[in-house]
């Protein structure tokens, strides 16, 4: 029952939010939005303390729930893990238990903080896992360079580990499984073997995609359990069931004896006062022109400084909470957010007009972002707020004063043949830029702001 109840929970989750990576017209957001904003590590990045709470407590009364219904990748884990039994399963299962590599994986998330903490966001992303999940369905129906390549060796790696050991990702590498695994160590629930009744036929511990049951010793590392149930199901004998853990006072002290965290545990301390710190192109197709001659697709100009979304605030809090997961990307209506080629921001969205530009009515990107890199805003807030300053370039202008005409903000007249920006109006939408018709390079172009600036 319990396992068909984890079945079932944990495709609907997978479905639903694989659908919101898929789905390009924004119409899911408004119903299952919410599925991305309950994800780990957006959530403290967004500082949204009241989702993390709950996932903590979750964890501390029921064990690893939230990795086997919750998280995607974890997910997808267990679909080809599940895949690989049913193809082997005449054949015996080669999982064993394995002892937890503590210096692994403690010395990865403390990596993963220090790089978070140190700005390079762009290197630690590449394994979360709700992130990493996302680039790897966005690439499936909107490729581009160089995140499909990254998405496309992540679950080469993903797969390849899961075929050999179920969730080793997720016991040695992935970071909120590191974190969620000192929690579930407590758990008030948790899976336990019945000794009475247990024959030591090692028949659980073979199929056990953690490789956490150690029958010889009659014990389960909670830490890594990620409550599958899949144990439970397969045990003819009844020998191990989901229970309340603290019946025995006796038992209680000789098992928190056997799983003191020692070492791991003052890592994780370590990690935890940091992190608590801190808390807080699409292919263009070819146009022709009314003689049938191709127009040049447009060439992104060099600005002085990027543009990050509306609702971002700065360039330091937008770069230091997006985990690019690509979902403001995938449901961007307008085209105009881009996975950034630059190596310090590898794959975190970066705005370009050379396929649309931020119509100031939109607010798609601010609605979707699970992890406070995009605050929510209101389209009343968007038109008053700077992102960027548009700059003409006259030797390239043409005067055919479409920027002028078609500007939403009325920055921009004409002045003696040239575009003339009024800075103190100018909001760096980018209509401008992309409106206009001098190519490669347009005549006008937009340069963003360190820190996004309001009307007065």
């Amino acid at each position: 029952m319990l396992k068909k109840a984890r079945i079932v929970s944990a495709t609907i989750f997978f479905i639903l939010i694989t659908l919101l990576f898929l789905d390009h017209t924004g119409t899911l957001k408004a119903y299952v939005g919410w599925m991305a904003k309950i994800q780990f590590l957006p959530a403290v990045l967004a500082a949204n303390t009241g989702v993390v709470i709950a996932l903590i407590l979750v964890t501390l009364i029921f064990g690893r729930i939230y990795c086997s219904v919750v998280c995607p990748m974890g997910v997808l884990q267990d679909i080809i893990f599940a895949g690989k039994r049913k193809a082997v399963k005449k054949a015996r299962m080669q999982q064993s238990y394995s002892k937890e590599k503590k210096v692994l994986r403690y010395g990865v998330l403390i990596l993963f903080i220090i790089l978070m903490v140190a700005g390079v966001n762009s290197v630690a992303i590449l394994i979360a896992p709700y992130s990493a999940y996302g680039r790897i369905v966005s690439s499936i129906s909107h490729p581009v360079m160089p995140v499909a390549a990254i998405a496309a060796v992540t679950l080469v790696v993903i797969v390849a580990l899961a075929l050999h050991g179920g969730r080793t990702w997720c016991n040695t590498i992935c970071p909120v499984g590191t974190i969620l695994g000192f929690f579930s160590r407590f758990a008030i629930f948790r899976i336990m073997i019945d000794t009475s009744k247990c024959v030591k036929c090692h028949y659980c511990e073979k199929r056990c995609k953690a490789s956490c049951i150690d029958i010889e010793n009659q014990k389960i590392d909670a830490s890594r359990c990620v409550n599958c149930f899949d144990c439970i199901d397969n045990c003819k004998l009844n020998g191990l069931k989901y229970g309340f853990a603290y019946r025995s006072k006796e038992k209680t002290n000789e098992e928190h004896k056997k799983s003191t965290p020692d070492k791991g545990r003052r890592a994780f301390l370590v990690g935890s006062v940091i992190l608590a710190g801190t808390v807080t192109a699409r292919a263009q197709e070819k146009h022709l022109d009314g003689g049938l001659a191709e127009v040049l697709p447009k060439t992104e100009p060099e600005r002085d400084e990027r543009i990050t979304p509306p609702g971002s605030r700065s360039h330091k809090e937008f770069y230091s909470k997006c985990t690019a997961c690509q979902l403001c990307i995938t449901q961007c209506p307008n085209h105009v957010l881009k996975p950034s080629t630059d190596l310090k921001h590898l794959m975190q969205p970066v705005m370009s007009y050379t396929d649309g530009y931020c119509r100031p009515e939109c607010t798609v990107c601010s609605d979707v972002c699970p992890a406070g890199a995009i605050l929510p805003i209101t389209r009343e807030e968007k038109t008053v707020t700077k992102i960027g300053l548009a700059k003409v370039n006259p030797e390239l202008c043409i005067s055919c004063a479409h920027c002028a005409v078609r500007c939403p903000a009325h920055a921009i007249r004409m002045v003696k043949g040239i575009p003339a920006v009024n800075e103190s109006k100018c909001i760096g939408c980018g209509q401008c830029e992309n409106l206009c018709p001098v190519r490669p390079i347009s005549a006008i172009a937009v340069s963003g702001y360190k820190v996004h600036k309001t009307e007065e």
